[in-house]
């Protein structure tokens, strides 16, 4: 199995949680971010994670969760039982298309010569207005979708962690993402979110691949 990576990835990041996870062992290939033709030679994309497992290629990070789950099973992170399974995929896809579009459309939007920042400021404040969506789903459990640890979690957890960035100081210099700082400027979690501060913590100490 291989995956091929770049380093800072918050997507790469879900699938490394989902293989350490799983206990599954992995080779990577790192990619350089300003050369992604090895990517598109084998995916016929640019984008990574891509995971080519024993000639199958998947890429898309939750696509890639779900395939090692199908082919895996062990340690599951999708629930067997159809009618939970069905809400997990519905709140996978509302992160993904919902949830992560106001930090795109700001990293689109300060890319401009004459940035609206008014309207940077309402996506801004659609992201602080989430925060307590996700303290509430941690309500008198552990997880985002239950007790144990699930793809909605792996799904979440790369990029809701930025909001203790001040704990954690993840934004070092190194880190050239316009994108990461974003996420530490527009989703403070302290003080007002404790449950989902404690869940940061607890994933932040998961094994990765």
């Amino acid at each position: 199995m291989r995956l091929y990576r770049y380093p800072l990835s918050t997507n790469v990041e879900r699938v490394a949680l989902a293989l350490a996870h799983k206990r599954l062992a992995v080779e990577s290939v790192v990619i350089d971010p300003a050369d992604r033709s090895e990517v598109r030679r084998i995916s016929g994309q640019d984008l990574v994670p891509v995971l080519d497992d024993g000639g199958r290629v998947v890429f898309d990070s939750m696509e890639i969760v779900r395939h090692l789950d199908e082919r895996y099973p062990d340690r599951p992170l999708y629930p067997r039982d159809p009618a939970r399974r069905a809400e997990m995929l519905v709140f996978i896809e509302w992160f993904n298309r919902v949830w992560k579009r106001p930090p795109n459309d700001m990293e689109a939007e300060l890319g401009k010569p004459q940035p609206d920042r008014e309207l940077v400021a309402r996506w801004g404040q659609a992201m602080r207005d989430w925060l307590g969506v996700f303290e509430d789903m941690l309500n008198g459990r552990d997880y985002l979708m239950g007790d144990e640890l699930s793809a909605a979690d792996i799904a979440a957890f790369p990029f809701l962690k930025y909001g203790l960035d001040g704990e954690q100081q993840l934004c070092r210099d190194e880190d050239p993402h316009l994108f990461h700082r974003l996420l530490v400027d527009h989703q403070p979690v302290l003080p007002d979110h404790p449950r989902l501060a404690e869940w940061i913590r607890r994933l932040d100490e998961l094994p990765r691949a």
